[in-house]
């Protein structure tokens, strides 16, 4: 049993609490729904499907990427191979600059190669950079025919020398190598 005293301190109790609530709704309660918006992160924006590096997790994850999109040795090597035969063709058409331009890169190529796969540097040192590159290079850079074309037959020889030491001499049999074994006829 409450007595009126009692009472009266409940009914002022149950008006402050009311009071209260009324104040909170009118001060809150038009800006609640802003409140939560702002505390919640912004949507991401769509994924570009195309953006696959830019997609992945983590730098971790894109360096993984990256290395296996670069491949091994065989992507470099692919380049040499067209370069070497642009080599070739200019110099059936007596375009000797295009000719060295050509093999310049063929020796940047094979070295940046390095980097993904260092165990084909011995060779590839021993039997083509160190060794024949800088002699051909000069005949070339001659614009003599003779001197140019004698250059290329030796580069050919330390191509398909490295392809054997290397363990896929296969490479040697193979329309590239069949095509460049004389200099182009003139017709």
């Amino acid at each position: 049993m409450i007595d009126a005293k009692g009472e009266i301190m409940m009914k002022t109790f149950v008006a402050a609490a009311a009071a209260l609530t009324a104040v909170l709704v009118l001060a809150f309660g038009t800006t609640a729904p802003l409140i939560a918006q702002q505390s919640l992160p912004a949507p991401a924006p769509p994924k570009n499907v195309n953006d696959w590096l830019l997609n992945a997790d983590s730098d971790k994850d894109r360096f993984r990427k990256l290395q296996t999109y670069l491949r091994g040795f065989d992507q470099p090597m692919w380049e040499v191979g067209e370069r070497y035969q642009r080599v070739y063709d200019a110099l059936g058409d007596g375009n000797y600059d295009l000719a060295e331009y050509h093999w310049e890169k063929i020796k940047v190529t094979i070295q940046t190669g390095y980097m993904k796969r260092p165990k084909r540097q011995p060779n590839s040192d021993a039997m083509f950079v160190n060794n024949v590159y800088g002699p051909i290079l000069a005949a070339i850079k001659s614009k003599d025919a003779k001197k140019a074309w004698e250059g290329f037959e030796l580069g050919r020889a330390a191509c398909m020398s490295c392809h054997e030491a290397e363990q896929v001499g296969f490479m040697n049999n193979q329309p590239l190598f069949r095509r460049t074994e004389n200099p182009p006829k003139k017709l």
